[in-house]
């Protein structure tokens, strides 16, 4: 059944709207979509069979993305019975998934968070486009993921899962008052003294949880073996990551291009008719990177009203300049949307959420 909405309708589509979206012929799949691969409130997006290595990022600009590849490719890397992408290089992937939106829809990508917390600097292009990340209504054409592994050597093949997309139509996002309306109402983070203004300011845990050891984070080790990203809980902590404990000051210096994975101090919630997405590196907070995976789906961390949330996990790079943390620092935002209707299912263990109910947590594939 077609898509069809009045002009006054503005919201991220369902889970059932993605799959209507899909019978329509608005999504176009080499192979039928897989159990999970629709979310609560965007779709999983798989790898094709065959990767470039490509001697820099690129946007198309005035061309396709294949005449871009022809243009940069070093080698292609058959991805049918798996391959490794090693860190430090740029590779190029169709995906499996091409789109054909109708005029009044559009779409944004994000790394997936599995994706993002193993430091895989992922992003989804389009052809004749001039923005990672952003596919304009009515686009009609392929997407590609370029995909750049900043620490570890990542094992991939055809169909893995590294990104996401959402369709809304409209702007949905909320402005200021409504979002302190939808506060007021939902008690979106579990501070008395929550900034709401531009979004929900999002801090940073440094105070070492007892429950955790004292441990405030984790730092990436460097020379590391590879990770298989279909593997869950297949690797020992220590072997990829460096415990951080909490200072007596409370603060973290960020190493120039090291990777930390921190906490927010707040625990966030996403209500049912809405998503969330964290507003990536502002360069008012500082010289870093925060979270490269942004999306949070309707249920994240919710109960209800007097619900206690769950705590958004960071994912941080420091710049080219040493930087201090200090506890409560502010590090993002998080910016609400209306959903156009209610997901048939909501984010949560039922339906094999990693995250919910999170606290201080590495990806799926470290043994808790």
């Amino acid at each position: 059944m077609p898509l069809s909405f009045a002009i006054e309708d503005k919201g991220i589509l369902p889970d059932s709207m993605i799959e209507r979206l899909a019978a329509a012929g608005g999504i176009l799949s080499e192979s039928e979509f897989v159990p999970g691969q629709v979310q609560p409130a965007s779709l999983d997006l798989r790898l094709g069979d065959v990767a470039y290595r490509v001697r820099a990022s690129f946007l198309p600009g005035r061309t396709t993305v294949a005449q871009r590849i022809d243009e940069l490719k070093l080698h292609e890397i058959s991805l049918t019975d798996g391959a490794v992408l090693e860190t430090g290089c740029v590779y190029i992937v169709p995906l499996q998934e091409s789109l054909a939106l109708p005029d009044d829809i559009a779409a944004a990508a994000n790394p997936k968070s599995s994706t993002g917390r193993l430091d895989v600097f992922t992003r989804v292009i389009a052809d004749e486009t001039r923005g990672f990340d952003r596919i304009e209504a009515g686009y009609h054409g392929p997407l590609y993921a370029e995909i750049s592994p900043r620490t570890f050597p990542v094992l991939v093949r055809e169909g893995s899962r590294l990104s996401q997309i959402r369709f809304r139509h409209g702007h949905a996002l909320l402005g200021a008052e409504a979002l302190r309306e939808l506060h007021a109402r939902e008690r979106l983070v579990d501070s008395d003294e929550a900034d709401v203004s531009e979004g929900v300011a999002v801090s940073v845990d440094l105070s070492g949880d007892l429950a955790h050891g004292g441990v405030v984070g984790y730092r990436a080790k460097r020379h590391t073996g590879l990770i298989d990203v279909e593997r869950r809980a297949g690797y020992a902590v220590l072997d990829f990551w460096e415990p951080i404990v909490a200072r007596a000051d409370r603060s973290l210096i960020l190493d120039p291009n090291e990777f930390y994975i921190l906490a927010s101090k707040e625990a966030v919630q996403v209500p049912p008719d809405y998503a969330a997405e964290m507003v990536p590196f502002d360069p008012l907070v500082g010289e870093f990177r925060v979270h490269y995976a942004g999306f949070f789906d309707p249920g994240f961390g919710y109960a209800g009203a007097g619900g206690k949330g769950a705590r958004a996990v960071l994912e941080v790079r420091s710049r080219e300049v040493p930087f201090i943390l200090e506890h409560g620092q502010i590090v993002g935002r998080l910016v609400y949307e209306t959903m156009l209707a209610r997901p048939d299912t909501l984010y949560g263990a039922g339906i094999g959420s990693n995250y919910q109910a999170q606290s201080l947590k590495l990806s799926k594939h470290f043994k808790v």
